[in-house]
C-alpha cells in the first residue's frame, strides 16, 4: 500500500482494472475520516449536539496526513469536532491554509431526547444487540430526532451532491461515526441493520471509490475503519 493509499500497481489485476477505469469511467475518490474523540462528554450521548474534540495525539494526526491524497477537495459537517480534526491534520503536516465546506447533511445521526442522557444508564435499559455498534435498531427513531435509516437517506443525498460537483477528484469528508457506516452501506449495498455492526474508530480513514460513466456507476471499496497510526508504534 503506498501513500495515497492505494494498492501497488505492479500486479495483473490491478493494472487490467486501472486500464479499464481509464478508458471508460470517472473515478472520485472518498476518503471518509471519524473526528477525533469527544472526551468531556461526562459519559453523556452527545449525537448531534456539539462538545470539542481531544486533538493532543499528535502521532495519531501525522499517520493521518501521510495517508490523505494532496490537493484533496475537504468537506465537513458543521459540528465543531470535525473542523478541530481536519485542522489537527493540518497542523500535522498535510498542509495549511486549506478550506473547507461545511455541510449539516455530514452531521452524526440527530439521537434527539437521548442526547444529554447518561450513556450507561440509557444501555442499561437497552437489549443488547451483539452486531450493532449503535444506540438503537436502524428503523428505530430517536424521540424528537432521527433513525439510522433518517441518517443513510441524508448521507446519500451528500453524496449525491458533492460526487457530480466534485467529480473526478479526492474528496475528504470529515464526520462522524454513524455518517461513515451510512456512507459504507451505501457503497456496499448493505442493510442498514448489518452497517450498525461496522467500527469506525476516531480519525480512523475509510475509502470509497465511485466510478461512473454516461451509462452506469458503482463503488469499489478500498478500506474501512484504517488507522495507519497503529502500523508504525505501539498504542
Amino acid at each position: 500500500m503506498n501513500e495515497s493509499g492505494t494498492p501497488p500497481t505492479g500486479t495483473g489485476t490491478h493494472q487490467a482494472f486501472a486500464a479499464l477505469s481509464a478508458g471508460n469511467y470517472v473515478r472520485t475518490r472518498w476518503w471518509w475520516v471519524r473526528h477525533a474523540p469527544v472526551r468531556d462528554d461526562g459519559g453523556r450521548i452527545y449525537g448531534q449536539s456539539d462538545p470539542p474534540c481531544d486533538t493532543s495525539d499528535k502521532p495519531v494526526f501525522e499517520a493521518v496526513a501521510k495517508v490523505l491524497p494532496k490537493n484533496a477537495v475537504w468537506i465537513s459537517s458543521q459540528l465543531l469536532r470535525t473542523r478541530q480534526t481536519a485542522e489537527a491534520i493540518w497542523d500535522a503536516g498535510y498542509g495549511k491554509g486549506i478550506t473547507m465546506r461545511a455541510d449539516p447533511d455530514l452531521a452524526e445521526q440527530d439521537l434527539g431526547s437521548w442526547q444529554g442522557k447518561d450513556r450507561a444508564s440509557f444501555f442499561a435499559t437497552r437489549v443488547p444487540n451483539p452486531s450493532s455498534y449503535w444506540f438503537a435498531a436502524a428503523d428505530e427513531k430517536a424521540p424528537d430526532g432521527e433513525s439510522f435509516n433518517d441518517l443513510v437517506v441524508r448521507i446519500k443525498r451528500a453524496v449525491d451532491k458533492f460526487t457530480p460537483e466534485y467529480l473526478g477528484k479526492d474528496i475528504v469528508a470529515v464526520a462522524h461515526g454513524g455518517s461513515i457506516r451510512a456512507a459504507a452501506s451505501l457503497a456496499l449495498g448493505l442493510d442498514s441493520q448489518k452497517a450498525l455492526g461496522i467500527a469506525i474508530e476516531n480519525c480512523s480513514i475509510t475509502r470509497l471509490d465511485h466510478y461512473s460513466s454516461p451509462s452506469e456507476s458503482g463503488w469499489r471499496t478500498v478500506m474501512i475503519n484504517h488507522q495507519p497510526w497503529s502500523a508504525s508504534a505501539e498504542r
